[in-house]
């Protein structure tokens, strides 16, 4: 089964414009998220996706490797389709651009997905974890999932699902984590239908898989991850550099 990483990078941002290309502790935020993917020795072989010479540039001048987009592209799984159909590849691993702190454990989790997966039943697999604090679970920046017994999602929202009529009922809350591990099949699909009522609404590309019905495997973490969303994200990252350096 060959398995690669691809990172798309977009170079426009509309809460942090060029934040992959931001200095963090003597590399861009963008180098240093492909680095810790390969840092990862979990895939075959990892590229970077991009709308953006500089961004094409940064990665091709540093050894590594990356794609240039031939068209716009509305999300992520668009950008990375367009660049892996013609790959010979069994599974494809989004990862975010903007998150250089990529830790190990969840990765790993979503492939062994796959790995576990005999029948093929799975299309996708992505990662949750359980929120408490009220602020966030009512935060529309923070989507949430629910799933069933047998851990597939239902529904991703960036309302609160489910509705809290009874308080007592037991339910957890859980949070979507950005990083999906698609079957090549399932991401070509993807990029060849158009997009539904539900995905336009929520503005969640993964709600195109459901609305279709594919099929999410959902795995839960303690790993939050660190993204690298605003400036106030990017003073914290350095902070953590420094540390780390």
């Amino acid at each position: 089964m060959k398995i690669i990483a691809v990172i798309p990078a977009r170079y426009a941002s509309t809460r942090f414009p060029a934040k992959l290309m931001q200095d963090l502790g003597g590399k861009t935020v963008i180098l240093r998220t492909y680095e810790a993917a390969i840092s990862t020795h979990l895939f075959d072989d990892v590229f970077v996706v991009t709308d953006s010479n500089l961004i094409y540039e940064e990665i091709i001048s540093n050894g590594g490797k990356a794609i240039m987009s031939i068209k716009e592209h509305e999300s992520g799984s668009d950008r990375i389709a367009e660049a892996i159909e013609n790959m010979d590849v069994d599974i494809v691993i989004n990862v975010q651009g903007d998150e250089p702190f990529i830790n190990k454990e969840p990765l790993e989790k979503v492939i062994e997905v796959f790995k576990n997966d005999l029948d093929k039943k799975v299309d996708l697999a992505s990662l949750m974890f359980e929120i408490k604090d009220a602020a966030e679970i009512q935060n529309p920046n923070n989507v949430k999932v629910i799933v069933d017994q047998k851990g597939f999602a239902l529904y991703f929202s960036r309302s609160v699902i489910p509705y809290p009529r009874e308080e007592n009922a037991g339910v957890r809350y859980m949070k979507h984590i950005g990083i999906y591990a698609f079957r090549k099949a399932a991401l070509l699909d993807f990029y060849h239908l158009p997009m539904l009522s539900l995905e336009a609404s929520e503005k969640l590309e993964q709600l195109r898989y459901l609305e279709y019905g594919k099929r999410i495997k959902m795995v839960e973490t303690t790993h939050a991850g660190i993204g690298i969303d605003t400036p106030e994200d990017l003073a914290k990252a350095r902070e953590i550099i420094k540390v780390s350096d």
